[in-house]
């Protein structure tokens, strides 16, 4: 006669589930700590790069009317979580207009270069941290923040095409992307003090 098993207590089950959540855990915190020693230098060694790479262009350009306003209050925030979210669809929608062949000529490839490797190593990092992060948490991203910027950067592009990606219209399309490193800056810096 075969003997029963005996019952598990279910404090067992209770420790090993508080055992894989620690584990859990330990992997985001891991996966997410590279992140801040280059989150103190990242924008800023991007900006700079972009700098070298794009300098202000010595030509008066007439004034565009380029229609795409962003309210940047609405990147305002405290969770980090929200903030690597945005920084990577930002940093996606910078490398997709800065990698455009048609880039003016007085702008340095080199540097441009180096700044798209940059940004695509930056990207990597946000998108192992926050994969490991969404194993855990199904919180969803504020649609509202990613449709707005996606919108804004659509209408850079359709301003790039409309002016036949003239040298002024990448003037513009330069201030608008300095802008974008320094809201980088505030979303890293104000989330991982």
């Amino acid at each position: 006669m075969a003997v029963p098993a005996s019952p598990q207590h279910p404090r067992g089950y209770g420790i090993l589930l508080l055992t894989l959540l620690l584990k859990a855990l330990a992997t985001t915190a891991s996966a997410c700590n590279h992140l801040r020693p280059q989150d103190a230098t990242f924008s800023h060694d991007s900006l700079q790069l972009f700098r070298d790479m794009a300098p202000t262009l010595l030509q008066l350009c007439p004034q565009h009317n380029a229609s795409c306003s962003f309210n940047d209050t609405i990147l305002d925030t405290s969770n980090t979580r929200q903030a690597d979210k945005t920084t990577h669809d930002i940093l996606q929608h910078l490398f997709k207009i800065l990698s455009s062949p048609s880039t003016p000529a007085h702008w340095n490839d080199s540097q441009r270069q180096s700044l798209l490797n940059r940004i695509h190593r930056y990207t990597q990092h946000l998108e192992q941290c926050l994969d490991s992060r969404d194993t855990l948490s199904r919180t969803r991203w504020p649609r509202n923040l990613h449709l707005t910027i996606k919108k804004h950067f659509s209408c850079l592009h359709t301003f790039l095409q409309d002016n036949d990606y003239s040298a002024c219209a990448w003037e513009h399309v330069r201030l608008q992307a300095r802008a974008w490193f320094l809201h980088i800056h505030n979303l890293t810096g104000n989330t991982r003090t």
